[in-house]
């Protein structure tokens, strides 16, 4: 997948161009330090190996992050990118509330699905790191408010059982998607598509209403 944080705004005045640059530089270390996570580990990369990837100064890399943790303050945005589109997906109507969902269960898993190495990183990360866990806490937040909205639609549409709880069903998809990941992070290697499509299976099973089945 390829990950483009520029804001799309193109406007030909100075500061366009410079916050493009900007925003190009941050996404190029993010793009080096999820490569090294993926292929060393977390603990194992340093801030000289991100630099020398991304082929940037120590000083630029402290102008966008305060420490190696906080480039996956980069990763909360993309996920919180997706989420956003799938709640766009659904209120275009276009497809299913259950095609949208499931498909935003593979979205999400992306970039810890690289490695089970990216992916115990990444959650040991949030563990112990209070900064990390502080925007962690916040994306989650976020994150269920638009899951929220998307159960609610699939409740106006019939397809999700009106006595579920948009908040509580937005926490379990959260947890169906951690849990899975963190469980396959620390066994032995095999494909996440997989494990997440059967978790996914038993999560909508909950939520769907059954044909011929009334408020």
């Amino acid at each position: 997948m390829t990950i483009n944080l520029v804001s799309g705004t193109s406007g030909a005045s100075g500061i366009g161009r410079r916050e493009r640059r900007r925003t190009e530089t941050r996404d190029r270390i993010f793009r080096a330090a999820m490569e090294l996570f993926a292929k060393r580990g977390f603990s194992a990369t340093t801030v000289e190996d991100i630099t020398e990837a991304a082929d940037v100064g120590k000083g630029t890399f402290f102008n966008y992050f305060p420490s190696k943790e906080h480039v996956l303050g980069v990763l909360h945005e993309i996920q919180l990118q997706k989420i956003s589109h799938a709640l766009a997906a659904a209120k275009a109507g276009k497809l299913s509330i259950r095609d949208v969902l499931r498909e935003l269960v593979l979205r999400i898993a992306e970039e810890p699905a690289r490695s089970q190495l990216l992916a115990r990183g990444l959650l040991l990360t949030v563990l112990s790191n209070d900064a990390v866990r502080e925007l962690m806490a916040d994306m989650m937040s976020r994150a269920r408010t638009m899951l929220g909205q998307v159960l609610t639609m699939g409740q106006e549409r019939g397809e999700v059982r009106p006595e579920v709880s948009p908040e509580e069903g937005a926490s379990n998809f959260q947890q169906l998607v951690l849990g899975t990941v963190l469980l396959w992070s620390i066994g032995p290697a095999a494909p996440l598509e997989k494990r997440l499509s059967g978790a996914f299976r038993l999560f909508w099973a909950g939520v769907a209403r059954k044909p011929g089945e009334t408020a």
